[in-house]
């Protein structure tokens, strides 16, 4: 006989929830971010030097493919869970830990080769956490607080931008100690949540129109699309930003890049925010996201005629704004998509494969695409691409 999950009465809606499952998504992001965009690269560039490029492809697209299967997997595990009764809770804990303690192997890598196997560890690692985790908001936060907990979504990528220049400015430490600080972060930010009971499953909105599969197929080209440029151009911004980089006291060309990263997710935030809130408030989602995808084009434009730092740095706030916006948003309309709310962690891991797919498409585009010193090409590719993505979810017909 199965058991029912604790519960709180669904009650009014209210704004802690939302913080509080913003505060755990940032701190998944916290895990990855400075990572995978400056401490794996200059980790790369120490073992493999010229190679590095090769390598780093290799490391991304193994991590990417381990990502997407265990997206899908523990999203399922924990649909599971939540059918015993014993919620998802306990899978967010059990993948934090195992995050951990994958960053030891990370650390502890001295070949390519252990590299790759530990990067793919620390992917399946951190989708354990993930995967549980963007179902159980999927399910605890009501339609009417998706727009605002979207825009809070979008202070993840500020936290986890902050910590990558401090890393790569703290030049003393070793790898380890560095990522040691990382998971600090990282349990402060989930813990809180954990800490929580669960909430009942709140009674989603009917769809303006049925819910049918071409709809879910469109989102998810539609960020696929989207997220591939993002996946480039955050695995490979250090790389293209040397071209343009000028010793200083400011620090060398990783810090630099850091805290434009930084810059460039920090300037987004009040934007995503009032955003997600005002498309709660007028039930249309959709001309925020074209507007989104057309920043997301321009600024990849500027990027690739870009001939100094400034213009190059502009660009990619101009990419990063019109990006984060887009991505944010159309999560929480992507949960009202959802057909099935006994499969919210199942489905949720199948559209996340419109990120990590992307890490599988990308470097091959920047192996064909782009040399060390010139993406120019590449970033017009990828400009076409963001919007098309964004253009196609004027074709989605169950919502606005």
């Amino acid at each position: 006989m199965k058991r029912s999950p604790a519960v709180r009465g669904p009650g009014q809606p209210t704004v802690w929830l939302p913080v509080l499952g913003a505060f755990a998504y940032a701190g998944c992001v916290v895990a990855y971010l400075p990572l995978l965009t400056l401490l794996l690269p200059l980790r790369v560039e120490q073992i493999a030097g010229e190679a590095r490029l090769g390598v780093l492809a290799t490391a991304m697209i193994a991590g990417a493919a381990m990502a997407s299967i265990a997206g899908i997997l523990f999203g399922w595990l924990s649909d599971r869970s939540l059918e015993r009764g014993t919620g998802r809770r306990s899978w967010i804990a059990a993948g934090l830990v195992a995050t951990i303690l994958s960053y030891a192997g990370v650390a502890e890598a001295r070949t390519p080769a252990m590299l790759v196997l530990a990067v793919m560890a620390f992917q399946l690692s951190l989708n354990v956490a993930l995967a549980p985790l963007v179902a159980l908001l999927a399910e605890e936060i009501s339609d009417t607080q998706n727009g605002l907990m979207s825009g809070l979504l979008a202070g993840a990528q500020p936290l986890g931008a902050v910590i990558g220049p401090l890393l790569a400015g703290w030049t003393q430490p070793e790898l380890g100690l560095r990522l040691s600080l990382i998971a600090v972060i990282v349990v402060l930010c989930i813990g809180p949540l954990l800490a929580t009971s669960a909430r009942k499953t709140v009674q989603r909105s009917e769809p303006t129109a049925p819910v049918l599969s071409p709809d879910l197929a469109i989102a998810w080209l539609s960020r696929l699309m989207v997220q591939i440029a993002g996946n480039v151009l955050f695995a490979y911004l250090l790389f293209y930003m040397e071209r343009f980089a000028v010793p200083s006291a400011s620090g060398d060309t990783a810090t630099q890049v850091g805290w434009l990263i930084l810059i460039a997710s920090v300037v987004p935030l009040p934007l995503a925010v009032f955003l997600g809130r005002w498309s709660d408030r007028i039930g249309r989602r959709k001309p925020f996201l074209i507007a989104a995808s057309a920043f997301d084009a321009a600024g990849l434009v500027v990027m690739a005629f870009a001939d100094d730092w400034t213009v190059a740095a502009t660009g990619f706030c101009l990419y990063s704004t019109g990006w984060l916006v887009f991505l944010t948003l159309q999560i929480g309309f992507v949960m009202q998509l959802l057909p099935n709310p006994n499969r919210r962690g199942r489905d949720l891991g199948l559209i996340n494969l419109s990120n990590t797919v992307p890490v599988l498409i990308g470097p091959a585009l920047a192996w064909w695409l782009a040399t060390p010193r010139n993406f120019g090409l590449l970033f017009l590719t990828l400009a076409g691409l963001s919007f098309i993505g964004g253009v196609a979810m004027l074709g989605i017909k169950g919502r606005r």
